[in-house]
């Protein structure tokens, strides 16, 4: 580690790719000298010495080579710029007007207007002081700023309209800001000229200043900014509808799912979000009427910074290369070594576009790996590098480097839930051998690392499979996956747009064999940004395993306008697709299946052929039983087919177990209305399809990582191949 990162990291600019595509990789290292690339296989992702332990094997490839080392920075913070273009700077006298919602005042300046001017820099400033109390500068045609402060901070979370008055002609400074808890006005002499030019070109920046870098970033709300001509008196009933001639008012309800940020002044000086902040926001004037944007747009006229918003590091690209026709399907990775040390960039390699080269499609979850990417567990102890060590595993966790951006299960700095998710960055979790509970006896993995224990297993049974990924499914809808006679899941697919939810689907109704193999699976809604489509934003509303709350008024998406949160509240249960649906959450324990009466019934023993215990994953990589962590069960009142048959339960699991929120109702009541204990439990659920298909699910998110157990032998790999058997038709 050095100065806070890591010697040598990298990410490529897509996480999946097709033959013929090209991908572009970014790589910052602190090391001198160079670096070497190459292409590898990934086999399997878990360093446990007990198993496989971490494996790849070495591939082919046209950028296999060194590269000249070199530091990448990243700047994170999140802002609005506006060019300002020769002859449109501000007007020799102005008033600059805004509301806000200050969510860290008195943590250090921050900047809620801003102007920089080509050649000098930072020339004026309106926002906070250190202790949170309005403020306001200018620079002077000397260097020496002239700067007015009112004396009472402002309150964290509570709005203020706040103004400024600047004159370069009578040589004034004065400053307002009211609130319901205060008015206060103060005004400063200015001694000499302002340095804000009047015919360079400039940039105008809310929520941030520039001065040779970005800085004094302002954490919260901000609604209708707005520079009017002439010295007025803004209060804080009149400031909205002044009539008086405008410079620029930015208007942050209008373009909600674009970067652009419109303003509807005579000069149209627009501007564009960096570092994407949270748009849809409640501004102001909302009042709890409506609760959509698109009803009330006027409602929602704010935009909510943070300081610490970064997603996408905009590296710039060190070699790229493009995806050969004869490179196999498959998950590889760019390895990058350099003295001891390296970093290993996931890429799914999917087929050519409507040209399955097998008859089984793996599904890989990349929505969820990242929502979940840079997650920094809030139990991460320094002590889990004592294994990490004597593994071999990833050395990197994001809990020890949250300068690189965390996870939409993390808060920003202001307590505010994280909102959006990128892979263009580099992603700790998302790298084989990564150890996700280090604390663990177990391998302690979920995720890409979990899921290779599903792609072991393939490998280890012969069975030729294509790579699908999330984004395929988004975007090319039922027909990335139409071709295949079996789609499979791995252990956590929890993250889904509409359109990916829809393909599958579609998939299943139109004769396809699924096969669901995790837990808490088709959980949340999430939605794509619709001019970056690597940015995922997810809205954590009503109900659910949450690690933060939207507030009040939130819950719908910026990106695609529509209701956030969990599937079940938006009238798509889990159960609805896969027959199960998430219901109870422990500590990473698992526990084992017994088979029901109905599994031995000659309709359903097919699939038991060559188990004979009644007791089922009673071992395993993940928590040490097939049944454990995230629990899904059947419930026909939340969609399960009429059809869908129980085939095995699991019990047996530990007081850490719960259920999760939206099945909890009062402290003694449940929505089922049956005992709390009668809920936990993960269904092993088949049902046939009208149209032809079946589906199979486990319910368990540890189910896969029971597949290795002694050299992949045992009962949960002869059951699963007997599933996959029959649903590939091999006979």
């Amino acid at each position: 580690m050095t100065h806070n990162h890591p010697p040598l990291l990298g990410y490529a600019d897509r996480l999946s790719a097709r033959a013929g595509e090209v991908v572009e990789v970014k790589v910052s290292s602190y090391l001198e000298g160079e670096y070497t690339a190459r292409l590898v296989r990934t086999i399997c992702a878990d360093p446990n010495p007990q198993g496989m332990g971490l494996t790849e094997e070495d591939v082919d490839s046209s950028f296999a080579s060194t590269y000249p080392a070199r530091i990448q920075k990243f700047a994170p913070g999140s802002c609005v710029k506006v060019p300002l273009p020769e002859g449109n700077n501000l007007p020799e006298v102005f008033t600059a007007s805004t509301m806000i919602w200050p969510t860290l005042p008195g943590r250090e300046k921050q900047a809620v207007l801003s102007v920089s001017v080509a050649n000098s820099g930072t020339a004026f400033i309106l926002g906070l002081d250190a202790t949170g109390r309005p403020w306001t500068a200018v620079r002077l045609v000397d260097g020496s700023w002239a700067e007015c402060t009112l004396h009472t901070p402002l309150d964290e979370r509570r709005w203020a309209h706040l103004s400024v008055g600047v004159s370069q002609i009578d040589g004034f400074l004065k400053l307002h800001c009211s609130s319901e808890q205060l008015t206060e006005a103060s005004q400063s002499a200015l001694a000499k000229p302002p340095a804000l030019g009047s015919k360079t070109p400039g940039i105008l920046i809310i929520a941030a200043a520039e001065d040779g870098q970005r800085q004094m970033h302002f954490n919260g709300k901000i609604d209708s900014p707005a520079i009017w001509i002439g010295d007025l008196d803004l209060d804080a009933t009149g400031w909205a509808d002044n009539q008086a001639p405008i410079f620029a008012r930015w208007d942050f309800s209008k373009d909600i799912s674009s970067c652009r940020v419109p303003d509807i002044g005579p000069n149209q000086l627009h501007g564009e979000t960096i570092n994407f902040p949270a748009r849809a926001m409640t501004g102001a004037n909302w009042d709890g009427a409506e609760m959509c944007w698109r009803h009330a747009p006027d409602h929602y006229g704010a935009i909510h910074f943070h300081e610490d918003d970064i997603y996408d590091f905009d590296w710039a690209t060190d070699f790229s290369f493009q995806i050969p026709e004869n490179l196999k399907s498959g998950i590889y990775g760019i390895r990058l070594e350099q003295q001891g040390h390296h970093d290993t960039i996931p890429l799914f390699i999917c087929p050519p576009r409507g040209r399955p080269t097998a008859r089984l499609g793996l599904l890989v979850s990349t929505f969820t790996y990242t929502v979940y990417g840079n997650h920094a567990r809030p139990d991460y102890d320094p002590a889990w590098m004592d294994k990490v060590k004597a593994w071999g595993a990833y050395p990197w966790n994001p809990a020890e480097y949250p300068n690189y951006g965390c996870s939409t299960y993390n808060f920003h700095s202001d307590r505010s839930g994280i909102c959006h998710a990128s892979h263009c960055r580099p992603l700790f979790n998302l790298r084989p051998g990564y150890l996700t509970f280090g604390a663990s006896t177990c391998s302690g993995l979920r995720h890409f690392q979990a899921d290779s224990h599903l792609t072991t297993w393939l490998e280890a049974h012969d069975y030729d499979y294509d790579i699908i990924t999330d984004e395929q499914l988004h975007n090319e809808g039922v027909s990335a996956i139409e071709g295949y006679s079996m789609v499979t899941t791995g252990s956590h697919p929890e993250y889904h747009t509409t359109r990916s939810l829809n393909a599958l689907t579609h998939y299943r109704d139109q004769g396809g064999n699924l096969a669901y193999l995790g837990g808490n699976g088709f959980y949340w809604r999430v939605a794509i940004h619709p001019e970056n489509p690597s940015l995922i934003e997810i809205r954590r509303a009503e109900g659910g395993i949450r690690a933060w709350a939207a507030e009040p008024g939130e819950y719908y998406n910026a990106f695609d306008g529509q209701y956030g949160g969990l599937w079940r509240r938006n009238g798509r249960p889990p159960q609805t697709l896969a027959g199960v649906g998430f219901s109870a959450q422990g500590q990473f324990f698992g526990s084992y299946y017994r088979r029901t009466p109905r599994s031995y019934e000659d309709e359903f023993s097919w699939m038991f052929e060559g188990v004979g215990d009644e007791l089922i994953g009673d071992f395993g990589f993940s928590g040490g039983g097939a049944a454990g962590f995230e629990l899904d069960r059947y419930d026909r009142l939340l969609g399960s087919p009429e059809n869908a048959v129980v085939v095995a339960s699991s019990e047996n699991h530990d007081d850490t177990f719960i259920l999760v929120p939206e099945e909890q109702l009062t402290h003694i009541t449940n929505w089922a209305g049956v005992p709390d204990k009668d809920l936990i439990r993960a269904d092993m659920v088949y049902f046939d399809t009208p149209s032809g298909g079946a589906v199979f699910s486990t319910g368990s998110i540890t189910f896969c990582g029971s597949l290795p157990h002694n050299h992949f032998r045992n009962n949960i790999s002869k059951l699963l191949k007997n599933i996959f058997d029959r649903f590939l038709d091999v006979t």
